[in-house]
């Protein structure tokens, strides 16, 4: 039979079901009309030529994209286990929740993980704990060139921008920092009353695009800078210079999003496309970079200014290195993003392959600046994947000062990992600007969320450490981490990484660092 001849006989088939349903009874005309409508379906699907599936399987085929559509909902729901699932597992997620809420963020019976599986790692306890600080130690941020130190939280917001975010996402956000005495990145969409309004303090950040702080042609506006950067909230000024999730390119925000309100943060013209290039306009080399963060330093009127990246060529980190020595200043702050790190949107391939993870981020950048004598004058900050206070520990030991949490934020104020971020379509309204979807998020419920996550992770970091025999941060060291290599054997950080001493590649730099450190130009990012 030839395909004309089937839709035909389909067609035929519901107009004679109507027919005879319209000689039998008024009800019979009800029941036919599915049958009419599926037969209607039925001839669509065989003459349409987009999908091969329906046409060889009319009607029934539409439950393969059905199926399809809800699958990500049954995986998380129905199918995967409590440790495996990505990009944060159940776990993860309970744990976040919990203490977001406030209850008991506790497991019986014993871990469910495999813990002879080869990258499995532990810290070590100690035979003589140590009793919890009585109050949660901060981080002085802010070199020998700032004249305003900022005391930094050992936990805090990391960068997402309001049009990323909902305003709601925002607001609690800000007010739970605020309510915590922690710290908030506005991320690079500029800084707006959401994040200003409940009065927690702030970390501007400042990307390729310039937003908050640009010319109308898109260069980098120094007077619309300063006067931003003087409000009491703004305690610190970050440039962004590569994000984790996709380091390297820049972004585009459609002109349907752009609406009244975010033009005016982001000071673009309503409803048109905005581009944030790849590339920064102020600087070009090693040297101009570092200039231009004394720069920022001074227009602040002297606060606290860094700069955030996803390491990837060493020699060009240990280029940044030698201008800082060559003009005798560094930034205050380096934040080291992991390429495990989220955004709202990026090419999967970029989110999967490029871009060094955090560990190997953050043991790059703290042993090229302890090895260059910097180290001392310059914190470090981790953002990646830190969820736990399990996770802020690892990274403390792995050279940061502190950690910076987005997504688990985002459960704190009710993410369900839905993954539409890029949608408008939030189910929980954290990632929208659809008023109807983001007004289900209250305020107020969430401001305390926020805050008591924040609190909890920080206390149960400080439990950990108490475990280890340690009080303070700075007394973490690379033998108190552990990572297993196969079935049989373990090996501690101290073991398993260089780690340079203060000065080190200034005397007589080591064999596996020499290549990089003698090719490195502060006049040039050569890769």
């Amino acid at each position: 039979m030839t395909r004309t001849a089937l839709v035909a006989l389909i067609l035929a088939a519901g107009a004679a079901a109507a027919v005879a349903a319209t000689a039998l009874s008024p009800w019979w005309c009800l029941a036919a009309v599915p049958l009419v409508l599926l037969g209607l379906l039925g001839a669509a699907d065989l003459v349409q030529r987009r999908h091969s599936v329906l046409r060889n399987y009319p009607v029934l085929g539409h439950a393969r994209y059905l199926l399809e559509r809800i699958r990500p909902e049954l995986q998380q729901y129905f199918i995967e286990r409590n440790y495996d699932g990505r990009p944060f597992d159940r776990d993860v997620r309970t744990i976040v929740y919990e203490r977001a809420k406030g209850t008991d963020a506790e497991q019986p019976f014993g871990t469910e993980r495999d813990v002879y599986r080869p990258g499995y790692e532990f810290l070590v306890p100690s035979m003589a704990p140590c009793p919890e600080p009585k109050a949660p130690p901060r981080v002085r941020v802010g070199g020998p060139d700032c004249r305003r130190p900022y005391d930094m939280a050992l936990l805090n917001v990391s960068a997402m921008s309001f049009g990323s975010l909902s305003a709601n996402a925002v607001l609690a956000l800000n007010g739970g920092a605020a309510a915590g005495g922690f710290a908030h990145d506005t991320g690079e969409g500029g800084l707006s009353e959401y994040h200003l309004r409940p009065g927690g303090d702030l970390v501007w950040e400042i990307g390729t695009g310039y937003f908050g702080c640009r010319t109308p042609d898109g260069d980098f506006d120094p007077a619309e800078f300063a006067d931003k950067a003087a409000h009491e909230h703004v305690k610190c000024v970050s440039l962004k210079l590569s994000q984790g999730a996709k380091p390297g390119i820049g972004g585009v925000l459609p002109g349907a999003k752009v609406n009244a309100e975010i033009a005016k943060v982001r000071d673009v013209p309503e409803g048109r496309t905005v581009i944030s290039p790849p590339y920064h306009k102020v600087f070009s080399t090693p040297r101009e970079l570092v200039r231009f963060i004394a720069r920022m330093r001074e227009l602040s009127g002297g606060k606290p200014t860094g700069f955030k990246l996803c390491v990837g060529s060493r020699r060009q980190f240990l280029a940044v290195c030698k201008a800082m020595l060559a003009e005798g200043t560094a930034p205050d702050f380096v934040i080291v993003d992991g390429g495990e790190g989220g955004t709202g949107a990026a090419p999967l391939e970029f989110a999967d392959h490029v871009g060094a993870p955090l560990t190997e981020g953050l043991l790059t950048v703290h042993n090229a600046l302890v090895g260059a004598g910097l180290r001392d004058r310059v914190r470090i900050g981790a953002s990646g994947k830190i969820a736990t206070g399990t996770d802020l520990v690892k990274r403390m030991v792995q050279g940061a000062d502190y950690g910076n949490a987005a997504r688990a934020m985002m459960f704190a104020v009710g993410c369900i990992q839905a993954q539409r971020c890029h949608t408008n379509t939030c189910p929980t309204g954290v990632t929208t600007q659809d008023p109807r979807r983001a007004r289900a998020l209250d305020v107020p419920d969430k401001t305390a969320r926020v805050q008591r996550y924040q609190e909890a992770t920080v206390a149960g970091a400080l439990q950990i450490m108490a475990a280890m025999g340690v009080t303070d941060p700075a007394e973490l060291r690379p033998h108190m981490l552990r990572r297993r290599i196969d079935p049989f054997t373990e090996r501690s950080y101290e073991e398993l990484y260089e780690w340079l001493g203060p000065g080190q590649l200034l005397a007589e730099p080591p064999a596996s660092w020499a290549a990089d450190w003698n090719a490195a130009d502060p006049d040039r990012f050569t890769v």
